[in-house]
């Protein structure tokens, strides 16, 4: 055999080899895809958010959780993979329950939390935990008394307060008797809303009188109506309005002022929205809500949480915006989108 010849083989032996050594170096990097990835084509970082409510059973929190999935529906379509877990307590009272949840999911390999506290001391230390833990966390809805989170996505829960002082005191033209029926202790969102409303009404209200302002409605729309019907039975003969600060709260007064025969003479503005309050006020039983936009908390509270881990800045503070429905402004266009957020669509999708 010539020079040439076996030049020739070898080179093509060697070629050939080159071409094994690629296409196997190719199957590597498609089998790696998914988990550490490979070049060019690696695949996108993933990330498991658990976004802890309140409680589960509001429609506040259902809207809530529908802003956070499709959050993650976005983000996953934009090329960065992320999972939703969506756990909280049944009931808005129950401390513990919410505690553990936060233990556990920090235990767990959880890239983030987004928390609404139940309240801003008794959940401090397992926020402070998870994030020893490297587990850092977005408060959303109501703040917790720690320097130790990312950032607090939230209504501006004073000014809805205000809002509220301003409807009743419009309404009542300056004067008149009303009271406030507080939500319930540690309850950092709606302490703010009690205190807008009750410093509003100082400032610019000196003809109203608040006759009651340390009464609690308690976690529940049951324990909400025996509240209310006691400060009715004591109050009630020289009562002109009354206000509360959150769902449970209104849901509770409206019951008992429609049991009493009072709804529509008493005027009652309160906060959040459910289709029975948007009823109520088509009635005249109830002159007014003011209204959050939980879609939009739980979308940003996850959206905040992936930026902070993808290493972006984000703002210590993220306002979600609050205003005042009212019969003569519900119809509007802004109105309804904040109204009728799309919840079922959100969280029934692809079942």
């Amino acid at each position: 055999m010539s020079c040439t010849s076996k030049e020739s083989r070898a080179f093509s032996l060697a070629k050939g080899f080159y071409r094994m050594r690629m296409l196997a170096l190719t199957w590597i990097c498609a089998m790696a895809v998914g988990s550490v990835g490979c070049g060019k084509g690696s695949a996108p970082k993933g990330y498991s958010i658990a976004v802890i409510p309140k409680g589960t059973t509001h429609e506040f929190w259902k809207a809530v959780h529908a802003g956070a999935v499709q959050a993650a529906r976005e983000l996953t379509a934009s090329g960065t993979v992320v999972t939703v877990t969506w756990k909280g307590p049944l009931r808005e009272d129950d401390r513990e329950q919410q505690i553990q949840v936060v233990e556990n999911f920090a235990s767990q390999g959880i890239n983030g939390l987004v928390l609404a506290p139940l309240d801003d001391r008794a959940l401090v230390r397992p926020v402070e935990e998870a994030k020893r833990a490297g587990v850092p966390t977005v408060i959303i809805d109501s703040d917790l008394a720690s320097d130790s989170t990312v950032s607090f996505v939230a209504t501006d829960n004073g000014k809805g307060g205000e809002l509220a002082a301003e409807r009743l005191g419009s309404l009542l033209g300056g004067k008149g008797k009303v009271l406030l029926l507080r939500y319930q202790e540690g309850s950092a969102s709606t302490r703010a809303r009690e205190e807008g409303f009750t410093k509003k009404l100082k400032e610019s209200y000196s003809g109203i009188e608040l006759i009651s302002s340390d009464q609690y409605a308690g976690p529940t729309r049951e324990t909400a109506k025996r509240a209310a019907e006691n400060l009715l039975n004591r109050f009630g003969d020289q009562l002109n309005g009354v206000f509360t600060p959150n769902e449970t709260s209104t849901e509770g007064m409206l019951l008992a002022l429609q049991d009493a025969g009072r709804a529509g003479k008493i005027l009652l503005v309160g906060f959040d929205v459910t289709t029975g309050f948007l009823e109520a006020i088509r009635v005249g039983q109830l002159q007014g809500i003011v209204v959050q936009n939980p879609f939009r908390i739980g979308y940003l509270g996850v959206k905040t949480m992936v930026a902070h881990l993808r290493g972006e800045p984000v703002e210590r503070r993220v306002d979600t915006g609050v205003v005042l429905v009212t019969l003569e402004n519900m119809a509007q266009p802004n109105m309804q989108a904040i109204l009728h957020p799309p919840v079922d669509s959100v969280l029934n999708a692809g079942r």
